[in-house]
């Protein structure tokens, strides 16, 4: 069907309310399934040690290659959410996801096991996840903080029960059989796709949907020619493959927001920075417990510590978060958020005892609360919705090469050393410079643009200087609020 029949066919739906409710619910267990999943790999890492005889960065690759596919597909996200809808991208990442973890189960080397459970599975996860999300920006407005809050809470659900209940198969399955059960469990996703349904909101509104089979630059070639040149000229139709190009880098990846808006730079330098040792604590976790002696059991129970309380946190976070004080400094928030991360890493270098454990994984739930809660939210506050997915694309991306490298790269460190404080060394650096890099830089961004409000100087383009908000408040009856460019062929 095509795009415009689509969004002409599509049913009016209310925002913040009504079926908006049942997308969030929606949004929940989607993003317990995915972006709460990689977070019981740490259970298997001992078991595919030792059936593949592999060293700790070998093993490492595994869960890397997962996340940050599961991050950096954004663009290719973007692409099916634009020209297929919401729903189609997060069906299509359930189907995906489940037949990478059935895949997996099947695995006769490591090398095997990044291609199905790490490239297919996070490939997967990442349509799902980030459909889902680009979709509660659209459904949701003034309550648009407290969505995200709540959806994030989906993580800390999946952080609670996939530990539990991975665990549990091991004993009794085997990692095999595991794999083989995860990838019917992950085919859930499709069932909260199905709950996605387009949406269609005022005519006349900021965001159009693209008309029917037009690609990025497809008039360009059609365009009349001054010099009398012919269309089909080498040196016309090379002007024109450039043009494209740039068209769809900037449709889908948004490196013209990157060079333009300073607040959206900082932002995705600082988070891609902070990425490099953020992963380091879910993987090497429960590793570093049996390590130091503590029982399989009780070290997965670890990881699900973190869920339950990241399941009362984040809420609060997004209410106290939304309030109008915090209009404008949401950011701060993260960068606190960030710098509790680092800082709480140095309790497990101090001691590996298992209520120290506890101590540790109590405060590192309540600064990861932060951060999971206000990231979309900041990516929210410092673009425009109108080109959030393509923003979220590049953010992605970037966030992905460090999400990567860290985990390897920490693990080649712990076959040298034979010394686990290693992985909470780099997750602290990496999480406490970002922190400060992301909070001194935008108060020196607000800064500057005081100096400038005081002296009178125009700007020609404030959004390329300032940390902008995005309204959060009720839109006045006689405004259009955007459109969605979401189809189904439904």
């Amino acid at each position: 069907m095509s795009q415009g029949g689509a969004a002409g066919r599509g049913s009016a739906e209310p925002q913040d309310r009504g079926w908006a409710w049942m997308v969030l619910l929606a949004a929940v267990v989607l993003q317990g399934l995915t972006l709460g999943f990689p977070c019981c790999i740490g259970v298997f890492f001992t078991d595919l040690q030792h059936e593949f005889q592999a060293s700790n960065s070998q093993t490492s690759w595994f869960p890397s290659i997962m996340v940050a596919v599961l991050h950096g597909g954004g663009p290719l996200c973007s692409v099916l959410v634009k020209r297929f809808g919401c729903r189609f991208a997060v069906m299509l990442g359930g189907l995906l996801s489940g037949l990478g973890m059935v895949s997996s189960s099947f695995c006769r080397s490591i090398g095997q096991l990044y291609l199905t459970a790490g490239l297919i599975t996070g490939l997967g996860s990442c349509f799902s996840f980030q459909a889902g999300v680009t979709v509660l920006g659209y459904y949701f407005v003034r309550w648009r903080t407290l969505a995200n809050a709540i959806a994030s809470t989906g993580v800390s659900l999946g952080f609670t029960l996939w530990p539990l209940l991975s665990q549990y198969l091991l004993d009794e399955m085997g990692w095999r059989n595991t794999f083989l059960i995860f990838g019917g469990i992950l085919l859930n996703c499709c069932v909260c796709g199905a709950i996605m349904r387009p949406i269609q909101l005022a005519p006349g509104s900021l965001l159009q949907p693209d008309k029917p089979g037009e690609e990025p630059g497809g008039r360009a070639e059609e365009a009349p020619l001054s010099n009398g040149t012919s269309p089909h000229h080498p040196t016309l139709q090379q002007h024109t493959r450039r043009t494209m190009c740039l068209q769809v880098l900037q449709k889908y990846l948004a490196f013209d927001i990157f060079c333009q808006n300073k607040g959206y730079q900082i932002y995705t330098i600082g988070v891609t920075w902070m990425m490099m040792g953020f992963a380091l604590p879910h993987v090497y976790l429960v590793p570093y417990a049996i390590h130091n002696g503590v029982e399989e059991r009780k070290a997965a129970l670890l990881i699900s510590i973190i869920g339950v309380i990241n399941i009362f946190i984040r809420p609060f976070t997004g209410l106290l978060s939304g309030h109008r004080v915090f209009t404008g400094r949401r950011v701060y928030l993260f960068s606190l958020a960030a710098l509790l991360c680092g800082l709480s890493n140095f309790i497990c270098i101090i001691s590996a005892d298992y209520s120290v454990l506890i101590l540790y994984c109590v405060i590192l739930s309540i600064a990861m609360s932060g951060v999971g809660a206000l990231t979309f939210q900041v990516l929210m506050d410092v673009v425009e919705m109108d080109r959030f997915s393509s923003a979220l694309g590049l953010f992605t991306i970037l966030e992905s090469i460090t999400l990567l490298i860290g985990p390897p790269l920490t693990g080649l460190l712990v076959d040298i050393t034979s010394d686990f404080h290693y992985v909470f060394y780099n997750s602290s650096f990496f999480l406490i410079s970002a922190a400060l890099f992301m909070g001194l830089s935008f108060c020196a961004l607000e800064k500057k643009n005081k100096l400038k409000e005081a002296s009178k100087a125009p700007l020609d383009n404030p959004s390329r200087y300032q940390y902008s908000e995005t309204r959060t408040e009720p839109q006045a009856e006689s405004e259009s609020p955007p459109a969605v460019e979401y189809i189904s062929s439904i």
